[in-house]
């Protein structure tokens, strides 16, 4: 089968289509044609072997498929690894049904990023109703649906953050309140005076480095900071416990992984993402599907923000 596969880690350009044989589904997985791969940007880590899981050589890159399993059913899969491929194998428990008024391309950006949003409000963040809620790169998978998930969970006021002027109009169009730079140059400052002059009680967080340290100084009293990335590479300032309980804030990190098999974090809340999609009350935004071969390209674009919404590739072409 055709697949893209990686043989030494590094950046994009390591990213091969490649002829390899077809994976054999262990007892209890499902063999699933896939249709779409879903590229998120931890794929760009696992890579380069920078992300929390180590990786292992040679490698097929992609946790997250669509398509059809051998008895017909057309579900959306978690996957360890293997996604850029014709197929892909993955444990039934982490397949779930499609409803047939949810496309492809909606039902990836539901299976990492919708989670990770849906997360990163209830669990992580444990969102209050009235609450301020500030999303990075709010274009972005995660961020487009994290800024309608917030307003839908009760925000007060959602800020949006992102790095060009139509970044920041889509996330406006999506919900958000206001919309801001994402830039880590004043960003404390303009945060406070997106939310009237006030501190902010919620960010959702996955840059790291100098836009870690400027959204923790904007959290006000009992204010939460989730992080659950690390894009731009940068570790944060050091904490320290004097430094939180002085100003009684919180940050919280977040893994997908430590979700997967619990029903309350993971069964449940895919269904109710696929359900308000099917009924036309959440949207994810697709930002393209390309040819299985492009994903070099994808990859590119994606460590250059130049993306937006949810990137598919698609091993038919």
């Amino acid at each position: 089968m055709k697949a893209i596969q990686i043989t030494e880690f590094g950046g994009p350009e390591v990213l091969q289509l490649a002829e390899v044989p077809d994976p054999v589904p262990q007892p209890g997985q499902l063999l699933i044609e896939v249709d779409g791969a879903g590229v998120n940007y931890a794929d760009t880590h696992a890579v380069e072997d920078s992300y929390l899981s180590s990786s292992s050589l040679p490698m097929i890159p992609g946790g997250e498929v669509v398509g059809r399993t051998g008895d017909g059913r057309r579900v959306v899969a978690l996957t360890a690894t293997g996604g850029y491929a014709e197929r892909a194998c993955a444990w039934a428990p982490m397949a779930t049904d499609i409803p047939d008024e949810v496309s492809d391309a909606a039902a990836l950006a539901l299976v990492v990023q919708g989670l990770t949003a849906w997360n990163l409000l209830r669990t992580s963040a444990r969102i209050a109703p009235g609450e301020s809620v500030v999303v990075h790169a709010a274009a972005g998978g995660t961020g487009s649906l994290a800024v309608q998930l917030a307003k839908r969970f009760g925000a007060g006021r959602v800020i949006a953050t992102a790095s060009t002027k139509e970044k920041r109009e889509l996330a406006l169009s999506l919900g958000a309140d206001e919309a801001v730079d994402g830039e880590a140059e004043g960003l404390k400052e303009r945060l406070i005076e997106a939310n009237g002059g006030k501190k902010v009680d919620i960010v959702l967080e996955m840059t790291g480095g100098p836009v870690f340290d400027a959204s923790l100084a904007s959290l006000a009293p009992f204010g939460r900071l989730v992080t659950y990335g690390m894009a731009s590479r940068e570790e944060p300032t050091p904490l320290g416990a004097a430094k939180l309980m002085g100003h009684s804030t919180a940050v919280v990190g977040f893994w997908l992984m430590h979700a997967l098999g619990r029903p309350d974090l993971h069964t449940e809340p895919m269904r109710e993402l696929l359900a308000l999609v099917a009924s036309g009350e959440l949207t994810p935004q697709v930002g393209g599907t390309y040819p299985l071969a492009e994903a070099r390209q994808v990859h590119e674009a994606l460590r250059a923000r130049k993306t937006t919404g949810k990137l598919v590739l698609d091993p038919r072409q």
